[in-house]
């Protein structure tokens, strides 16, 4: 805006008045909470669990931990509580300056002497704009200078001492002054650097190498953990633990729904243009039931934890994989089909950790192929009624073998399975529809659902899945 005041004296006059970063934030909440605004636009199944917590920790004025395994939205909620600052605040424009500060609450012996020695109609004013009021950082690697500070050797040649504030070059939250600061994985930290942020979080004060240098430092610190690391002794000293105001705890999507809610609108895929894909709403439960399925797979380590980015993955291979046979066969819409879940180990193996003693010999593959199956059976079980699937497992009994795979045309299913007409029948309790593309779908879904339920066998050779006794 080109109206905001641009000195001290038209600040004034404007009838401004400081706050602290808190006071600003508590304020605007509530003025949101007042409108029945939604608070964290974007964020699923929190409305009635993590939001109210995070409520009246703003409210309470509260720096924050959010305690939880990984994918679940921390540092999307951290950096949401941006949205509650004020579009801009006003802040004395001295060059070289490190602190956005406040014109009637200097920390800076600069600031101070220009207060002191500059009338009011000379003082210059800059605005800080919202979005540049939140710095972020990643704990493992992380040094003292990088979020504190450190004496800055080329001052000390110039004759500064050592115990002056000039001689610093300040670190990360103490550019944060009238900001928000957050640390992600906080049990990362050396021991020195969480002393440093016990003291920032006590006295909101910065002391470097020993040398007390008094700036009374107005900033919101948010951290984020994950629990096995921060409730593991000596990862984290008491005292920060005991300065951090509260602490949030988040948690997976508690029902299958909410995590294809989530699924569906971070993946973002285009389902339309000039080579559309349509899923059934089987397929998407499948793949949010595989992250279902890994989060309780004694085979994960779950003090790890499966990310929600591993349902989104998997959803967006789906699609591709689809799409790929769209183009290549001139199938529109694509229909994604059970053998096209033989692709997710390209987005799937690399956010698994498996647990050696649960595992024992078993491979990354051979782990998520069995999760697959579970999910498979979970979801199956739910759509098709068990009455007549013996029939089917007779018919395969009797040595017939289907053939099936991501690249074999819709319209070919409907000839190979006329040697066990009751799966195709069952294919159309799942879903009615015409369309050939669908109709395939639901068949592997069928073939998939026997085999998982240990009704009928399978083998795959070359992209192709069989299935037979």
């Amino acid at each position: 805006m080109t109206d905001r005041p641009s000195t001290l004296k038209e600040l004034r006059a404007s009838g401004w008045k400081s706050r602290s970063v808190k006071d600003e934030l508590r304020s605007n909440y509530l003025a949101a909470l007042a409108r029945g605004d939604d608070l964290f636009p974007g964020i699923v199944g929190y409305e009635n669990t993590v939001v109210p917590e995070v409520s009246v920790a703003v409210l309470a004025g509260h720096d924050m931990l959010f305690l939880g395994e990984k994918g679940q939205a921390k540092s999307r909620l951290m950096r949401a509580l941006v949205r509650f600052l004020d579009e801009a605040v006003p802040y004395l424009d001295i060059p070289g300056s490190p602190v956005h500060e406040d014109p009637e609450r200097p920390i800076t012996r600069a600031a101070r002497e220009l207060l002191a020695n500059t009338p009011e109609e000379q003082v210059p004013i800059a605005w800080w704009p919202r979005e540049q009021r939140y710095a972020e950082r990643l704990a493992p690697g992380t040094k003292f200078a990088d979020v504190i500070g450190e004496i800055d050797p080329a001052k000390l040649a110039t004759g500064t001492s050592m115990g002056a504030e000039e001689a610093l070059h300040f670190g990360l939250i103490p550019r944060m002054h009238r900001g928000i600061f957050a640390m992600n994985e906080v049990p990362e930290l050396d021991e020195l650097i969480q002393v440093g942020l016990f003291n920032i979080l006590e006295e909101r004060d910065v002391q470097i190498r020993g040398y007390p240098i008094q700036f009374d430092l107005d900033v919101l610190v948010l951290f984020s953990a994950n629990p096995t690391t921060y409730n593991r002794s000596g990862k984290v000293i008491p005292q920060l633990k005991d300065r951090i105001g509260s602490l949030i705890q988040t948690h997976y999507p508690t029902d299958r729904a909410l995590g294809i809610e989530i699924m569906e609108q971070e993946a973002g895929p285009d389902l339309g243009g000039e080579y559309p894909v349509f899923v059934p709403y089987f397929m998407k439960e499948i793949v949010e039931q595989v992250s279902v399925q890994a989060r309780k797979s004694k085979y994960v380590d779950q003090s790890s934890g499966v990310s929600a980015r591993f349902s989104i993955a998997n959803y967006r291979t789906m699609v591709a994989s689809a799409r790929h046979r769209g183009v290549r066969l001139g199938e529109k819409p694509a229909v994604p089909r059970i053998s096209d879940l033989g692709h997710l180990p390209t987005s799937a193996l690399g956010k698994l950790e498996l647990d050696l003693m649960g595992a024992h010999q078993m491979s990354e593959k051979q782990v998520l192929e069995s999760i697959v199956a579970e999910a498979v059976r979970a979801v199956f079980e739910e759509y098709v009624d068990k009455h007549g699937l013996d029939d089917i497992t007779d018919v395969f009994g009797k040595g017939v073998k289907v053939e099936v795979g991501d690249m074999l045309p819709s319209a070919d299913y409907a000839p190979r399975m006329k040697r066990v007409p009751e799966a195709w029948e069952k294919a159309f309790e799942v879903n009615a529809g015409e369309s050939d593309a669908v109709r395939a779908s639901c068949v592997e879904f069928v073939l998939a659902g026997l085999y998982a339920s240990d009704r009928i066998s399978r083998s795959t050779r070359h992209g192709r899945i069989s299935y037979e006794t």
